[in-house]
């Protein structure tokens, strides 16, 4: 097989686009355990996951009004979010948010059950569930 027919068979067969058409991906600004405040909406969040490119269902992104939807070819953050009444979990793109430093605490359930908050504020990852 040579090296054509490898690429091919191995774009093919892993469901990946063929090489040199891959989506643009720019780097993560915000880590697992960051805190982060979403530009546009004003809640605040801890970031526990991070899509490189848009990872999400077809449904959930055209449900966003077209003048606002993000483009899909950057990194996308899932994270444990709080808007002060009610806890969620949130799915947003690098472009809609900033750094948090409010030094308050996010009030969500699952951040104390998987994070412990060091002296600066940040999160970190409890050891059991590094992998």
């Amino acid at each position: 097989m040579n090296q054509s027919q490898a690429r091919k068979s191995f774009s093919s067969a892993s469901n990946l686009p063929p090489i040199g058409s891959a989506p643009r991906i720019s780097h993560a600004r915000f880590g697992i355990g960051d805190k982060v405040r979403h530009g546009l909406l004003g809640f605040r969040g801890v970031v526990f996951d991070i899509d490189p490119v848009f990872a999400n269902s077809e449904e959930w992104y055209e449900a966003i009004p077209e003048a606002m939807r993000p483009a899909r070819d950057q990194p996308f953050y899932h994270l444990f979010a709080d808007n002060g009444e009610a806890t969620y979990v949130a799915y947003v793109s690098q472009q809609n948010l900033v750094a948090d430093d409010n030094d308050e605490p996010i009030d969500h359930p699952a951040v104390a059950a998987l994070f412990h908050e060091d002296r600066g504020g940040h999160y970190a990852l409890d050891p059991s569930y590094w992998h």
